[in-house]
């Protein structure tokens, strides 16, 4: 059987800088947020294929840092065939000196991204498709809100998140206040509004010391939680595996893991009991599917990160899929932002990721570097 990619060869690797407003701002441990840089990029091939993906730096100084990483490798690509997990190993030894994890990681999750959707769509297939998948609906959590508000203030909220569509059944509370007391409060409100049959995850950024993680994360055991997402600073192992011994609810970790070998050392010292991959740290495409064989290996149930669309073409080709993270800030420059309907993300029936940009709002929102 003839491969449709087989021939695709890359002619230019583009990468622009946009900064859009949130549709809600959001106040976490690590920084409050009210406009997402993303950094956009198109793989263009000698076939006219392009193949497209986004970077969420979080800052706009990871951005700037980002770009010119980015275009040193795409240009080492030009003339050369689309084969992402080719590039992936190769790029290791590229990066060998000077390290592979960090932004160096996030730029090649970001070209291979690019590459995987320019293969898909190459082929006439959704990547999920293409990966030996089918596509279908994908569980999702809404993670637009709920920051580190007033308590008083995120029981309307809760209601809202859930009122704004897509009949979610889902919700991440962000926690981590000064008084551990108006944490408990924050999700009681939430669990009063949304009721006894939403699922509500907590995530900490990373906020604490161990001792205060042992005793606020024992103090949550009685709040009926899906999961305590990174208590402690996410390369801290140890400390997480006292807690995951010590604490009935099920620790989770992952947005933090730069490359499937981190998630192993991760599950290997048995610091969480859940994982949840960041697609540009985990190293796009390759890295996901080769982080979902280990999560599968091991019987640890996978989330995702951030990324719903690329994220949910690839949980539908996960063993041991668990929960989408949703929240719709690249929407702002997306043509097709993908629908959610009855808590689940619908994945749409077209060849690639989905990705399309809207160009327009692009060049409204671009950032000139």
């Amino acid at each position: 059987m003839t491969n449709p990619g087989a021939g695709l060869v890359v002619r230019d690797v583009a990468a622009r800088a946009v900064l859009v407003p949130m549709s809600r701002p959001l106040a976490t441990k690590v920084g409050a947020f009210s406009q997402w840089p993303l950094l956009l990029i198109d793989v263009t091939t000698e076939q006219d294929v392009v193949g497209r993906s986004y970077l969420a730096p979080m800052t706009t100084r990871a951005t700037s840092a980002l770009l010119p990483a980015i275009r040193d490798l795409g240009a080492g690509l030009r003339g050369r065939p689309v084969a992402p997990a080719a590039f992936f190993e190769e790029s290791r030894g590229w990066f060998a000196t000077a390290g592979y994890e960090g932004l160096a990681l996030a730029a090649v999750a970001g070209i291979d991204i690019a590459l995987w959707d320019a293969l898909a769509k190459a082929a006439g297939l959704p990547l999920a498709q293409l990966l030996g998948g089918t596509l279908g609906p994908v569980p999702a959590y809404n993670s637009n809100g709920l920051g580190l508000i007033p308590p008083a203030a995120v029981g309307d909220e809760a209601l809202e998140l859930l009122a704004a569509g897509g009949g979610f059944t889902a919700l991440k509370v962000r926690v981590g206040r000064d008084d551990a007391s108006d944490d408990i409060a924050a999700i009681r409100r939430v669990r009063e509004a949304a009721g006894d049959r939403v699922t509500l995850v907590v995530d900490y950024n990373q906020g604490l010391t161990l001792g205060q993680a042992l005793e606020r994360c024992r103090a949550l055991d009685a709040e009926g939680l899906g999961w305590i997402e990174e208590p402690l600073r996410y390369d801290d192992l140890d400390g997480h595996a006292r807690l995951a011994r010590d604490v009935a609810t099920p620790v989770m970790l992952g947005e933090n893991f730069y490359g499937p070998r981190a998630m192993l050392a991760a599950i290997r010292a048995q610091a969480c009991d859940l994982v949840m991959p960041d697609l540009m740290r985990i190293g796009g495409v390759t890295g996901w599917l080769q982080a979902a064989s280990i999560a599968d290996a091991f019987g640890i149930p996978m989330s995702s990160h951030l990324y719903p669309e690329v994220s949910g073409q690839l949980l539908r080709v996960t063993p041991t899929r668990q929960w989408l993270e949703w929240q719709d800030w690249a929407h702002p420059v997306l043509a097709r932002p993908f629908e959610v309907r009855s808590g689940e993300l619908q994945l749409p029936d077209v060849p690639g990721n989905g990705l399309e940009w809207d160009e327009s709002a692009v060049a409204h929102y671009q950032v000139e570097r």
